[in-house]
């Protein structure tokens, strides 16, 4: 970072594919095809980073856990000032050491994508793995309401007795 010149925009972009997720080793995304594009200004002695990010990632289903592809689209912003020890001042603010004078941002790249990922990630209705979906219908408990919005006692189906052992320890008779 040191050798960019001042009131100057540099553009990066870079393509990342399983190797990048791989070698990054984070737990939520093992698998995609990210393009991000990287502006870095440096204005005084602060590098403002602007990552546009947009792709594929494949994470768990969390219904059926198999392979789900979700597309991702996100811009973030970090900003890179120089001091004497690499510390995060927050969430978008990071201080490099002087002496190194450079800034590893794999790891910024991998969070922001993971950022950008929903907290569900459950495959469209029928195109879960139906061997697993029809495990789960058969564990399933259904319940319904009556008209005042209240269980129904005599509209419940227990399938597998060990949920009413779990229920007589809470007390859901």
């Amino acid at each position: 970072m040191k050798s960019l010149s001042p009131s100057t925009t540099y553009n990066f972009d870079y393509l990342l594919n399983n190797d990048f997720f791989e070698s990054v080793d984070g737990p939520e995304v093992r698998k995609g095809k990210v393009d991000v594009s990287l502006a870095v200004t440096c204005i005084s002695s602060v590098f403002k980073m602007k990552f546009r990010i947009k792709g594929v990632v494949t994470v768990t289903c969390d219904r059926c856990l198999d392979d789900l592809e979700i597309p991702i689209e996100a811009t973030n912003g970090l900003s890179v000032t120089f001091g004497e020890m690499y510390t995060e001042a927050s969430d978008e603010q990071i201080i490099v050491s002087e002496e190194e004078g450079f800034i590893d941002i794999a790891w910024y790249m991998y969070e922001f994508i993971a950022l950008a990922i929903p907290m569900k990630h459950i495959h469209e209705f029928g195109d879960c793995n139906e061997v697993m979906a029809s495990k789960l219908r058969e564990l399933c408990v259904d319940v319904q309401e009556d008209n005042d919005g209240a269980e129904s006692e005599n509209t419940r189906r227990t399938v597998d007795p060990r949920w009413d052992a779990l229920r007589n320890l809470v007390g859901d008779n």
